[in-house]
């Protein structure tokens, strides 16, 4: 077999999947189409549509696109069989019936941003990122009837370093995918479609990476350490970003957003009401304490305002000491 003969549907939708779509094309495998999230409504009033990443690039290079609302929808799904793909490849979409990733003779691959079996699920690089992992990387999977559980094709590793956020992350997984991507493609292609693969190891399957959502998105000061409340920031910074209630000596609530922070290296006050919450200053820094320490919160927004640093918060709250955040 070679490349010309495998007709390839890609399937995706943020600029994470761009990457491995750019990759695919510009090494001259032929994508008969492209299948993408409907467009999606912006701006106050929802009244315009922006397009996904993926159907921009699409339409870009002249690539035919598919915007399903269900994935089991008949004309979708006849449309879908008449590109007639013997391979799809899946980078950032949605779950797909078996129908669909069943549908060609070659099967349907997925590249997930984590080592598989560990951090299955929605969001693999926030999570690695909030459990202080050292290492993540990529893989390239069969779908099977399950949620990230199929067979492995290819691993690429990804060093973490501990100041890392998820942007950071993010764009290095983004082009390991794309090189994992084309190695996969090519190892397809010189097995005439049927390259080696292992099946998961279940066991090893430790961490859940579940969506993001405002509940799983809040610091639990009183739980975590202060190394835990650093990843956790990172993990979430700068999208959705990991949120607290900044609570004032009147007893009002705000939500407030930590963008960038840092176990400090002064020693935890010894006096009684310094518990989990507490938030302390001296002159240069901000700090709220954790339960073994303090962190040191370097960028913030409070609701309604603008991204500021920890020193432009405190010059309009000289009596920080009466807040908390909770």
């Amino acid at each position: 077999m070679t490349k010309e003969d495998l007709r390839i549907v890609f399937m995706g939708t943020p600029e994470f999947a761009v990457e491995t779509l750019k990759a695919i094309v510009d090494n001259g495998y032929q994508v008969v189409g492209v299948v993408t999230q409907p467009d999606k409504p912006v701006g106050r009033h929802g009244s315009v549509l922006q397009a996904p990443a993926v159907k921009q690039f699409a339409l870009e290079h002249g690539l035919p696109v598919l915007q399903p609302e269900k994935m089991k929808d008949p004309a979708f799904v006849e449309q879908l069989r008449s590109w007639q793909a013997n391979l799809q490849v899946v980078v950032a979409f949605r779950m797909l019936p078996e129908m669909v990733w069943a549908m060609p003779e070659y099967g349907t691959f997925n590249v997930h941003a984590a080592l598989l079996p560990d951090y299955r699920g929605a969001a693999p690089i926030n999570w690695a990122v909030i459990n202080g992992e050292r290492q993540t990387g990529v893989t390239t999977f069969f779908l099977d009837q399950h949620i990230d559980t199929g067979r492995i094709i290819g691993q690429r590793t990804f060093d973490v370093p501990d100041d890392a956020d998820v942007e950071y992350v993010y764009d290095g997984l983004m082009h390991l995918g794309a090189q994992l991507c084309l190695e996969t493609l090519d190892a397809i292609v010189a097995a005439d479609g049927h390259p080696a693969s292992l099946p998961q190891d279940d066991a090893k399957a430790v961490h859940p990476a579940p969506k993001l959502f405002k509940e799983n998105t809040r610091i639990e000061w009183g739980r975590l350490t202060a190394k835990q409340a650093h990843d956790f920031v990172r993990g979430l910074s700068p999208v959705p970003g990991a949120w607290t209630m900044l609570k004032g000596p009147d007893g009002k609530e705000t939500v407030m957003k930590i963008y960038s922070a840092r176990p400090a290296s002064e020693p935890m006050p010894s006096h009684e009401h310094c518990v989990a919450g507490t938030l302390l200053r001296n002159k240069k820094h901000l700090y709220a304490v954790c339960t073994d320490g303090l962190l040191q919160i370097d960028s913030l927004q409070l609701a309604g305002k603008k991204r500021m640093d920890a020193s432009a918060f405190m010059n309009g709250m000289a009596d920080i000491e009466k807040y908390s955040v909770i």
